[in-house]
């Protein structure tokens, strides 16, 4: 059966949507790594996450307390490699966040316009436009699927390390 373009768009915006939740809930573990990596409580962790404003800024946060000195390498490099993670999967989410979404005049396929500014040497660029083909969608898909692993993994690392739930 040939998905219509409204149920393919349809399907974009759930799952933007689902990327967005799963994003969000598994953004906000970096507050049980904050406060066991800072030795702190966990309402103290939850002040200092939500007053960075930016997940760049959350992450950078939870690897340099992770690469601090004296940090046992048995904590810092899982750590280091759940925030690697994360960092890889923003990108998508970031491409789906901001963004407006529009439809190609011709085949009626949805598509994303990228809300952002690119400085060149003597000119600028914005509005990049991409279709969201079957490709696309696959790409959110994996994206969600490897979320859900990593959301897994960090709270298995805060059981483990017995950091602050």
């Amino acid at each position: 059966m040939t998905e219509t373009l409204e149920s393919r768009f349809d399907r974009l915006i759930l799952l933007v949507g689902k990327l967005n939740y799963m994003w969000t809930n598994t953004e906000s573990l970096l507050i049980h790594l904050i406060a066991g990596l800072g030795d702190t409580k966990k309402d103290v962790a939850v002040i200092i996450f939500l007053t960075l404003n930016t997940t760049r800024a959350r992450v950078d946060l939870v690897e340099r307390l992770a690469k601090m000195d004296g940090r046992p390498p048995e904590i810092r490099d899982p750590v280091l490699e759940l925030t690697q993670r994360l960092s890889k999967l923003s990108s998508i989410r970031n491409k789906y966040n901001h963004c407006i979404y529009s439809f190609d005049a011709d085949s009626g396929n949805p598509k994303t316009i990228l809300m952002r500014i690119s400085d060149r040497k003597t000119d600028i660029k914005m509005g990049r436009e991409d279709t969201v083909d079957e490709e696309a969608i696959q790409q959110i898909e994996d994206t969600l699927t490897q979320l859900s692993a990593a959301n897994r993994d960090i709270w298995r690392l805060i059981g483990h390390l017995g950091f602050p739930v």
